[in-house]
């Protein structure tokens, strides 16, 4: 799972990249996605340490990255609507 989901959110984040829109994304799915790992990771700290907290941490950061990106996103739909 953390291996296809890790393979996902590079195009993922690419196409908010390029795109240059929030269109099609949903805030509120990348923010629980977000949540999950952030609880993966706690998990894996706490009661199970091994190497797979670092797929954790990785896929976490490339979600937050999504996350930065469809901030700015919006910020950008917003000032071509104006």
């Amino acid at each position: 799972m953390l291996t296809c989901f890790g393979a996902a959110w590079p195009s993922s984040i690419y196409k908010s990249y390029t795109s240059r829109t929030s269109r099609g994304k949903s805030l509120p799915f990348l923010i629980i996605i977000f949540t999950g790992y952030i609880a993966g990771i706690f998990h894996k700290i706490l009661y199970n340490p091994d190497w797979v907290v670092y797929l954790y941490v990785l896929n976490g950061g490339m979600i937050l990255v999504d996350i930065v990106l469809y901030a700015r996103n919006t910020i950008l739909d917003r000032r071509r609507t104006s």
